[in-house]
């Protein structure tokens, strides 16, 4: 049983889970819908108005399944879990190193270094697959300043430097995002990258993706040990999973943007999914929600040659792989942390 497999949302309102012998029970209007395995599942993800049961939760916490609670538009709110495991030599090792600006922007580095070529290589394929459909000179200009952006990261440079860097490779990438949405421009134009809340379809989607990626390499560095709070690009502020989002940034691009941009020049939402809130905020509704994420399951599904260990894993082990390999860095196994960088 693989993990990424094995991750039950629900996103039906008003739905109640609950402990059934060993298994997961999902009520729905005083009825019984769904009934679980517990031993067959890695995570449960519920948004909104879900709840769940207290010997539920403790029954997940002792069985390893961490269940998650998300707002009904995607946003992160909370995680119940059983204890953290690992060594605790690695998590002091972890904290070490984030105390070190120097080690701290080697790290980040690495990780932006994975999240600039992966940008990069979204816009390449757009350029390969879309040629005739977009602009193709502004798209391909954006390509060599990522470039350029990517060399620079190869400098010794300091934290603060590094940060700025990210910042100016994010608005490259963002300003020819819209380029690259080819159909029903109608309803999906991207201005620029907003949230908390999103204003447009476009970055509900793309929000609500990150949320879903958050679930998933949070679980990852739990799963090896590593504190997700303490990160190294991102500082220590209360409440914020400073090394999740580290290794998320690997993975925006090529899981999250790639698949909304296909999601959207497929058709397979349409903007009659999406709605607007008086206060301006857009959410979707149930139908395109459960479309998205199909796509993201069936995605994390699919194979891929990981460039690093040079083997074939399913995408939705990508993260814990990311995570064992810093693991394997923070211990001194490896001389350097290799990011995920798509082929």
């Amino acid at each position: 049983m693989k993990r990424h497999l094995n991750t039950l949302f629900v996103t039906t309102q008003g739905a109640y889970l609950s402990k059934e012998g060993e298994t997961v029970a999902v009520k729905i209007d005083g009825e019984i819908s769904l009934r679980v395995p517990v031993h067959t599942l890695g995570g449960i993800v519920c948004f909104g108005q879900v709840s769940c049961s207290p010997y539920l939760m403790g029954f997940c916490a002792e069985n390893g399944v961490a269940i998650s609670f998300l707002t009904e538009y995607g946003r992160f709110l909370a995680k119940v879990q059983g204890p953290v495991s690992g060594n605790v030599l690695l998590r002091r090792e972890q904290y070490r190193r984030a105390d070190d600006l120097q080690t701290s922007s080697l790290i980040a580095r690495a990780v932006l270094t994975g999240k600039v070529a992966n940008c990069r290589t979204v816009l390449q394929r757009s350029l390969r697959d879309h040629s005739g459909k977009l602009d193709a000179d502004a798209v391909s200009q954006a390509s060599q300043r990522l470039a350029h952006s990517i060399r620079r990261l190869q400098g010794d440079s300091p934290l603060d430097i590094v940060r700025g860097l990210e910042g100016e490779a994010a608005n490259v990438y963002f300003e020819v995002f819209d380029h690259l949405i080819t159909s029903q421009k109608d309803d999906f134009t991207f201005n620029e990258r907003n949230r908390r809340p999103p204003l447009d379809s476009v970055n509900c989607l793309l929000s609500f993706f990150y949320s879903l990626l958050m679930h998933d390499v949070r679980a990852a560095l739990e799963t090896v040990g590593l504190d997700p709070a303490v990160g190294f690009l991102h500082r220590d502020r209360p409440g914020r999973y400073g090394l999740a989002l580290d290794l998320m940034e690997e993975f925006r691009p090529f899981l999250a943007d790639r698949l909304a941009l296909s999601l959207i020049n497929l058709c397979q939402v349409q903007g009659k999914g999406f709605k607007k809130k008086e206060s301006g905020a857009v959410w979707m509704d149930d139908d395109t929600r459960k479309t998205v994420l199909v796509a993201y399951q069936k995605r994390k599904q699919e194979e891929i040659l990981h460039p690093f260990i040079k083997e074939k894993v399913t995408i939705g082990l990508l993260p814990h792989v990311q995570a064992m390999l810093m693991a394997r860095y923070l211990r001194g196994d490896l001389d350097c942390y290799p990011p995920f960088i798509w082929k």
